[in-house]
């Protein structure tokens, strides 16, 4: 139960829903994700921060590159989650957020890092 109240409050902010719904997929590199949400590298940290602290989201370092993706939950929040992110799908800002991502580059080799196969492992 003292995990319950941490969990409702990552859920109760725009951005981090915004980040969760695009990690439904699988992992993606934090570049995309300030890319989509147009944030600052620190701004999108703390709310990824957030997240973990949360038990939401886990994440797997790559060179510089770090990736998210969303944990595996317990049965009771794993279902409200799910039908949270279901419900975002009919938001203006989340279709704004997929369309923006499709559009994002993301280019570790500019920097010496061998590139992933694709965004999402």
């Amino acid at each position: 139960m003292r995990d319950l109240p941490l969990f409702f409050a990552a859920l109760a902010d725009e951005n981090r829903l915004r980040l969760l719904y695009l990690m439904k997929e699988g992992k993606i590199c934090v570049c995309y994700l300030q890319g989509v949400l147009q944030a600052s590298q620190p701004k999108i940290s703390r709310h990824l921060a957030y997240l973990k602290r949360a038990g939401l989201v886990e994440a797997r370092r790559d060179g510089k590159w770090i990736h998210y993706s969303l944990k595996k939950l317990e049965s009771s929040q794993e279902k409200i989650l799910a039908e949270t992110l279901q419900r975002l799908e009919k938001e203006a800002p989340i279709k704004k957020d997929v369309q923006r991502l499709k559009q994002i580059q993301c280019c570790p080799s500019k920097y010496g890092i061998p590139e992933v196969e694709s965004k999402r492992e």
